[in-house]
């Protein structure tokens, strides 16, 4: 049952550069944002209290406090008007979903710290860093190439 539509998403699913990250992490989303022809980045950053579905449908709901009012967004991981995900702190939860936050303020809303992870989120980190330049070089070699057959 289906199994098209599984086969699609395979397919049209476009971004690799999305980090490993769970429910409790705190990331910072880069949002690109049409203000009339002008378009710009704006970063949200927040926790993740809870990540939704699978494939192209993926999402994820993020909140954090705004001069003292909860603020969630929900953002598709595929979407294009998304830049990128950046993780600044693993969380260490043992729920899927955080909606509890909602009902609380101040200290209460603290997560502990994940040290296991943050340590891997530093590899992950460098792996995508170290991914992104080499796909950059290689329009770059192949035009001092061309420079130098002429």
């Amino acid at each position: 049952m289906g199994g098209f539509a599984y086969e699609l998403e395979r397919e049209t699913v476009t971004k690799d550069n999305i980090p490993t990250f769970e429910v409790g992490d705190s990331m910072d989303v880069h949002v690109r944002i049409t203000e009339g022809n002008k378009e710009r980045i704006q970063v949200f950053s927040g926790v993740v209290i809870a990540r939704k579905h699978q494939g192209l449908r993926e999402t994820v709901t993020v909140r954090r406090l705004v001069a003292g009012e909860g603020v969630e967004r929900v953002f598709p991981l595929h979407s294009p008007s998304v830049e990128k995900f950046e993780i600044t702190r693993r969380g260490n939860v043992r729920r899927a979903k955080l909606y509890y936050l909602r009902d609380r303020v101040g200290k209460e809303t603290r997560i502990k710290e994940d040290l296991k992870r943050s340590r891997k989120n530093e590899i992950d980190q460098r792996r995508i860093a170290n991914a992104k330049p080499a796909a950059a070089e290689a329009p770059a070699a192949e035009a001092e190439g061309e420079a130098a057959a002429e």
